[in-house]
């Protein structure tokens, strides 16, 4: 397991998810999110932006959960997903993230249901099947960090388009290590 050192504000957090012998229960894992006191500060040595893409910084794992730090210039977003098999927790930390929800319509293809604005303290909690999307579409040159967690980790996650049925596939194998963090 690898531990982030010195996050104020974690501690029951991380007590939970280190405790689990299996995949967390979703309504406990909102609401030790939604009471978080974390902040840009207490995680500002792991916040790393790159121009072209979000990227996704592993602070914490075992073979339970992983819990990691995503950082998004204005205008990126994910690709539209699930996390098949996993219950999962975002935290806005800054800026305001952006959640479109999605459907299978009647002819298999996906369709946007609704979407919603998350500013910081805001959380969602997810739970397969469960297809959204996250996007930074503040005003250029703002930045969103959130912070993630998923049980259990995820090896995979399946992705869709708006124009075909083609199930395309995200695995994201390869995290940024938060520094300092003895992954």
């Amino acid at each position: 397991m690898a531990m982030v050192d010195n996050v104020k504000g974690m501690q029951a957090l991380f007590d939970y998810l280190d405790g689990l012998s299996g995949r967390a229960d979703k309504s406990k894992l909102g609401a030790l999110l939604r009471e978080l006191y974390l902040t840009v500060a207490d995680v500002h040595d792991f916040v790393r932006f790159d121009q072209k893409h979000y990227t996704r910084y592993l602070l914490r794992e075992n073979e339970y959960y992983q819990a990691l730090l995503l950082c998004w210039c204005s205008g990126q977003r994910t690709p539209i997903h699930n996390h098949p098999g996993a219950v999962g927790g975002v935290r806005v930390l800054k800026g305001i993230v952006t959640e479109s929800l999605f459907e299978f319509a009647p002819n298999g293809l996906i369709k946007p249901t609704c979407s919603r604005d998350l500013e910081p303290g805001g959380v969602v909690t997810l739970e397969h099947p469960y297809v959204h999307q996250l996007s930074n579409l503040q005003e250029t040159e703002t930045d969103l960090i959130t912070f993630h967690v998923y049980s259990p980790p995820l090896p995979r996650m399946d992705t869709y388009s708006l124009t075909d049925r083609h199930l395309g596939e995200f695995r994201p194998t390869v995290f940024e290590h938060a520094l300092g963090s003895g992954i």
